[in-house]
């Protein structure tokens, strides 16, 4: 398999009008749905979710069980946890027919830890990090670390992730 060839594993369920880029890797029971755009050299890992017009960068991971809905943007060389959860629906009801679609962006670089929770409507900035088990409600700075329920900033980061300051 040489760098330009795309890997989808059979179980996977990749709709004919989703587009995925050159070195892509699509792994076990993967469901990528219409006009979802993956980008080059991107890893899906098993039971991860791309709901319709989703926007991935090139080299993302997205690892196991992690549901990405319409909404949803995500950048360049961004990480996502297991099962990190994405909203988009800020106020869901089930009965409500003529609900709107609340936008969220994930900036380049950014990273966001397992059982992450982001809810709709706020951008995390590039080379943020969420830790694990965190939920986002609020716009997260570039080159800071939140974390808690609800995430709040503790530190700034450098690009590789490592605290430089304590002050945010």
């Amino acid at each position: 398999m040489s760098a330009n060839d795309i890997y989808i594993h059979p179980s996977a369920n990749v709709s004919d009008k989703a587009s995925i880029g050159a070195g892509s890797k699509v792994w076990i029971n993967v469901q990528i749905r219409e006009n979802a755009v993956i980008g080059e050299g991107c890893i899906l890992s098993k039971d991860v979710y791309i709901d319709h017009a989703v926007k991935i960068g090139n080299r993302c991971k997205i690892q196991n069980s992690v549901s990405v809905y319409n909404g949803v943007e995500i950048g360049d060389d961004v990480f996502v946890g297991p099962n990190a959860c994405f909203t988009n629906d800020k106020v869901p009801r089930a009965f409500n027919a003529d609900w709107m679609i609340t936008p969220t962006r994930i900036d380049d670089g950014a990273s966001i830890g397992a059982n992450a929770t982001i809810v709709c409507g706020i951008t995390i900035g590039e080379f943020a990090m969420v830790a694990a088990g965190s939920v986002v409600t609020k716009d997260v700075a570039p080159y800071t670390l939140v974390m808690g329920n609800p995430a709040r900033a503790v530190a700034r980061i450098d690009r590789e992730g490592n605290r430089v300051s304590g002050d945010v």
